[in-house]
């Protein structure tokens, strides 16, 4: 548990992709934080399950099967959240998808393009439309995005790439039409995180740490303490920016130093 305990006492928060990995972390921080968290994820057995460890500390959780996809589920989740707890102070941005690309690009399929782009950026889009309003009233909303590395550099994923990249520009023409009304709206950009998609792959992340400075890769909780501190009063006059959480991988070359200059690539 980090960060102050009473830091979003009163406020409603709405996760998506809040099963497991860095939507669940974020849910997790901002209830330990004193937040009224509704998680919501597809996959509505194991955010049940999420939702149900957190009322097990103590903390207030409620859980919603939502398909960031379809505009009616995504209202539902709203007015829900709304109906709970009579408020929607924080909107979380985190459920994506992610299609392993094929080996030429001339192969990849129409239908895996548009549903890449259409959870990963169409469902921020979704939500933040049906969440604005209720962010509005609240006085003090705030929405984090979840961005990725790939929507800065290439490291593959071409869809899942792009649509990283949209929801980096979403972010400041949201952010550009809600600060009039006293809503923020920031992008959250993590590096390699430790998450259930890299599973019976440990081996592939523990290469991995020689390619970040820090000589770690990340864990879900490193990104839910940027959430955390966009989405508080500590944050108050920041939006329309990017946070990169990646452990220096895209402001350093550490290939290109352990070869020019050996012993200053990253931990082992």
């Amino acid at each position: 548990m980090g960060g102050d305990p009473m830091a979003f006492e009163g406020h409603t928060a709405l996760v998506t992709g809040a099963a497991r990995g860095i939507g669940a972390a974020a849910a997790r921080r901002l209830a330990e934080e004193g937040a009224r968290v509704v998680l919501t994820d597809r996959d509505g057995r194991a955010v049940e399950d999420t939702a149900a460890r957190l009322r097990e500390q103590g903390l207030t959780a409620r859980a919603l099967e939502c398909d960031v996809a379809d505009r009616t589920a995504v209202e539902a989740a709203v007015a829900h959240a709304v109906d709970a707890f009579g408020s929607l102070d924080v909107l979380v941005n985190c459920a994506a998808r992610c299609t392993p690309e094929t080996p030429l690009f001339e192969d990849d399929r129409d239908e895996e393009w548009a549903r890449d782009l259409d959870i990963t950026l169409g469902g921020p889009y979704r939500c933040a439309r049906a969440a604005l309003p209720h962010l509005v009233a609240s006085g003090r909303g705030a929405i984090v995005n979840i961005g990725s590395v790939n929507g800065l550099q290439d490291f593959g994923n071409h869809a899942y790439s792009a649509a990283k990249a949209g929801l980096g520009s979403l972010t400041r023409t949201l952010a550009g039409h809600a600060a009039a009304r006293g809503v923020r709206v920031n992008l959250v950009v993590p590096g390699t995180v430790r998450t259930s998609a890299w599973e019976g792959r440990e081996s592939e992340l523990t290469e991995m740490r020689r390619l970040y400075p820090l000589g770690r890769v990340g864990e879900p909780e490193d990104i839910a303490a940027a959430v955390a501190f966009l989405a508080s009063r500590d944050a108050a006059w920041i939006t329309g920016t990017v946070l990169v959480v990646d452990g220096g991988l895209t402001a350093v070359n550490t290939g290109f130093h352990a070869t020019v200059h050996p012993g200053r690539g990253a931990s082992s």
